[in-house]
């Protein structure tokens, strides 16, 4: 009897430790599992000009008409870009890699030439240290800190970009330190190549930004070689179905530059339908050259209404734009390709993210 039971006891005591090194080994790999991720998004879509010329100009390489403002230019039926981003988050270090692929990720890096025609894909490439729970270094190539759009589809409202998101940096490689301190303030203090430079350094100067947060709401500065530029992001919920976004800059480069406010109204109709407005007003300081005037402190009104249909991980949107400079642009040439002050367009696109 005394055999039995102790038999009994041995089975159910190698039984637990068996099923406590199962759940033990299953919570390391769940744990480990989730460190790493992959994500991204792919995007293509359709755009024309109604009231302008749709051709293309082989010569330059550059679509007749279009906004004078980064991605969605292409006419016709046209790819945006596959975003492929790999992460890993450890206990106190880690690393992102983001790859693009297609025509809009060659515009994001369109600053780094000695590869690019062999084939650059990065967009962003760092590694991140988290000294404390306050403290993280990054270290590497990041996308810009100024800015209420960003490079990837996903995360904008708008599929067509503004001014001053296309005339502000896109990314930047080099050193940035973040600091949390407090539930409401953080700061960013950053020494990085000259803008958009995120291959190397050709010049032997560096920049310096500086970021302060408060609630969301963010001042961002940036100065490189004698140019600067001061940027507002931030943006209010309003109600629970209504957001207000904000971005306002100021760029001066030995009296050339820019400046510009941009508004973001979004209501949300639904869980699965939202509406926006971007209405941005874009003043150049000298002939900067992003209205394509060719006249000295031209500006831009433009208005962009988009709509966003979720189905799924699939993003449908919907969007008219119009572009209304002071001056004949030639970057809104009509039928007969002749300079103009204004050009409305038509883009729909779609976005699948995972």
């Amino acid at each position: 009897m005394k055999t039995i039971i102790y038999t009994k006891y041995v089975k159910n005591l190698l039984l637990f430790a068996f099923a406590l090194a199962s759940t033990a080994t299953f919570a390391q790999e769940e744990e480990e599992a989730k460190k790493f991720s992959l994500s991204g998004s792919v995007d293509a879509y359709y755009r024309t000009n109604l009231n302008g010329d749709n051709g293309f100009d082989d010569a330059s390489g550059l679509p007749n008409a279009a906004p004078g403002s980064s991605f969605a230019n292409l006419p016709g039926f046209a790819l945006g870009m596959a975003n492929v981003i790999a992460a890993y988050e450890g206990e106190d270090v880690g690393f992102v890699a983001d790859l693009v692929f297609g025509p809009r990720g060659t515009d994001a890096i369109f600053a780094s030439p000695l590869y690019s025609a062999t084939g650059n894909i990065v967009n962003q490439l760092y590694v991140y240290w988290n000294l404390s729970p306050s403290v993280k270094l990054t270290f590497g190539n990041f996308n810009t800190f100024l800015g209420y759009e960003v490079i990837s589809p996903v995360a904008n409202f708008n599929y067509s970009t503004s001014y001053l998101f296309s005339y502000g940096p896109f990314s930047h490689t080099g050193l940035k330190a973040d600091f949390t301190l407090s539930d409401d303030f953080s700061l960013m203090l950053a020494i990085m190549n000259p803008t958009d430079q995120t291959e190397l350094n050709p010049t032997e100067k560096y920049a310096f930004g500086a970021q302060l947060g408060y609630s969301g709401q963010f001042l961002n500065f940036l100065a490189d070689d004698g140019a600067f530029e001061i940027d507002f992001t931030g943006g209010f919920d309003l109600s629970d179905e209504f957001f207000l976004g904000i971005n306002a800059a100021l760029y001066d480069n030995d009296d050339i530059g820019f400046a510009g406010v941009a508004l973001y109204p979004q209501y949300a109709t639904s869980d699965n339908f939202t509406i926006g407005l971007r209405g941005e007003y874009f003043a150049e300081t000298g002939d900067y050259g992003a209205i394509g005037t060719g006249v000295e402190d031209s500006s831009v009104f433009a208005v962009t209404l988009t709509g966003s249909a979720t189905i799924g991980n699939l993003i449908i949107k919907p969007e008219l734009r119009l572009d209304s400079a002071s001056d004949d642009s030639f970057n809104f040439l009509d039928s007969d390709l002749a300079a103009q002050k204004s050009l409305s367009s038509f883009v729909l696109a779609a976005v699948y993210s995972f």
